[in-house]
């Protein structure tokens, strides 16, 4: 009896080797320094922005070197896949332009020649390397149940010591060939297991692209390769893919450091050459307690990608404030270069933090101010547009009907030097602008400020209108709002009125509110000449009729 016999038994149907597969997935054509990285994840809900970040330098680094990136997706774990989780998966990548070069692009569409790119469908690969190892003695069939591996369990736990299917706790390690040959032939369920030769008390080392030289224990786990069911775990699956789909760089996050020397013995019991690893930092969030832990699917609206999409905050702003968490340099970097894009910057893992990541919504919001204010008006009405289409249907048409009406809305203080920064998001425009369309002003208040009594705010208005309404030019038109300061009794120079409050019935600001409330029911809002002379003398001398009537009643 020999290990071929064996193999041939479990693995009847299989006639390949894993020489035809290096003959069919060759090296790859590409560069010197060229990076091969990918995205790999599960089928198991949306994606998160750790994941998210992951994917945006997975992507970033292959780009720098001319390299490919591609998306892989592991769900070899059937239990935990969700229906429609590898289009989700898709989507939202396409959601923050995050472009694959290779991979799966739809749940029925691949494209490239390294794969399938689905590990479902790759099952007889997978096969073909489990034959292999059982032929060559590094795997052998596992017959122990739950209760026996439990016994196991108790009894390292009683001794007090590690934990796992190894030395004289691998029974199924030491089964003749005859016994294991005869028990499979009867039926037995198994899983396969890695033959580790690897001593706990030696060490292995690996030099991680983010955290620098890293020392492990030798894995001498016999750790399951294949599951009963035939399908592979992922310590086997990945080790197989990345090398037939000749991976120079795994990023993955810090959670399988642990897993290192599992993956490093595989891929050299296989004669694989070893990629380069990047542990990346959790992405970790602060509670109000000042708890700090891992940015949570279940507990974290802002963790789920989606989120950023149904508010509005755009794609590009998103990425900007990933990469300022992914690499310490890179706000230096755009605030130096404030024209340039992502793509401009060269990404550096010695520039990422060991330590995780910590998540800061309000710091993603001014960057996205930032970044919305050096749009053009063209741009922010391409993108109020494209959300509103989605999400706010009435405003949506609103704004397609006066669309010229509206860019010049939005270019108020655009451009200059300084341009305001309003809209840290598409979903606030609305609220921010609906004075300006007849349609969405129904105002129930106002905020008068320190002028409320109700004749004089008539008195003020109705003068303004009748002897110094001019929006034809901006120095004429503050110079009215001026000489109606001085006429009612209100310090037209903010100096004069600062030095001697008590000689006025208020200042030019006072009036300038009154008049801006009038119009707009705010106290705060952009430039108030470009906003009157965008609305026109007739559509304010409504708005001042109809404040008539409420403060009459």
């Amino acid at each position: 009896m020999t290990n071929r016999d064996l193999a041939n038994l479990m693995y009847p149907n299989v006639t390949k080797t894993p020489d035809d597969y290096e003959k069919k997935y060759p090296d790859r054509n590409l560069p010197e320094g060229a990076v091969v990285s990918r995205f790999a994840p599960s089928p198991t809900g949306f994606v998160h922005m750790g994941s998210l970040l992951t994917a945006l330098i997975a992507a970033k680094v292959p780009k720098d070197t001319k390299g490919v990136f591609y998306l892989r997706i592991e769900d070899t774990d059937g239990k935990r896949s969700i229906e429609n989780g590898i289009q989700g998966i898709i989507d939202d990548l396409d959601n923050f332009d995050i472009t694959i070069d290779e991979g799966v692009v739809s749940e029925s569409l691949e494209k490239g020649i390294y794969g399938p790119y689905i590990q479902t469908k790759r099952k007889e690969i997978y096969d073909t390397y489990a034959k292999y190892m059982i032929e060559n003695d590094l795997a052998y069939p596992c017959f122990c149940s739950e209760e026996e591996l439990d016994e196991i369990r108790s009894i390292q736990e009683k001794n007090k010591e590690r934990i796992g299917y190894y030395g004289k706790y691998a029974r199924c390690r030491h089964l003749s060939m005859e016994e294991a040959y005869d028990r499979i032939k009867n039926g037995e369920k198994y899983v396969i297991r890695l033959k580790s030769h690897g001593d706990f008390n030696k060490k292995v080392e690996v030099n991680d692209l983010v955290r620098g030289k890293l020392e492990f224990p030798e894995n001498d786990i016999d750790t399951i390769l294949i599951k009963s069911d035939g399908i592979p775990v992922y310590h086997f699956a990945h080790v197989i893919d990345d090398h037939l789909m000749r991976t120079t760089h795994i990023l993955r996050g810090e959670e399988w450091i642990s897993s290192t020397p599992i993956h490093l013995q595989l891929f050299r019991m296989l004669g694989f050459k070893i990629p380069k690893y990047a542990h990346l930092g959790l992405v970790m969030k602060v509670d109000e307690d000042g708890t700090r832990r891992k940015l949570s699917k279940r507990k974290d609206p802002e963790a789920a990608v989606s989120y950023y999409h149904e508010k509005g905050i755009p794609v590009e702003a998103v990425k900007l404030y990933l990469m300022t968490i992914a690499n310490s340099n890179f706000e230096e970097w755009l605030n130096q270069n404030p024209d340039k894009t992502i793509d401009d910057f060269k990404f550096d893992f010695k520039k990422m933090s060991t330590s995780g990541s910590l998540f800061d919504i309000e710091k993603l919001l001014n960057i996205s101010k930032n970044y919305i204010s050096r749009l053009t008006k063209e741009e922010v009405y391409s993108g109020l547009c494209e959300w509103t289409s989605e999400f706010d249907s009435e405003f949506y048409n609103i704004i397609v009907n006066y669309k010229d009406y509206t860019m010049d809305i939005l270019n108020i203080e655009r451009e200059q030097k300084k341009p305001r920064k309003d809209y840290a998001s598409y979903s606030e425009i609305k609220s921010q602008i609906f004075y300006m369309y007849d349609e969405l002003y129904s105002p129930t208040g106002y905020e008068w400020g320190s002028i409320t009594d109700r004749k004089e705010i008539m008195n003020i208005l109705n003068t303004y209108m009748d002897k110094y309404f001019d929006v034809s030019c901006k120095e004429e038109w503050f110079d009215n709002v001026r000489k109606l300061t001085d006429i009612l009794g209100y310090a037209s120079n903010m100096k004069d009125y600062k030095n001697n409050p008590n000689n006025y019935k208020g200042s030019v600001a006072d009036i300038s509110t009154v008049l801006r409330v009038a119009i707009t029911s705010k106290c705060t809002t952009p430039d108030l000449y470009v906003i009157m002379k965008l609305l026109g003398k007739e559509k304010i001398k409504k708005r001042i009729a109809n404040i008539e009537k409420i403060l009459a009643d």
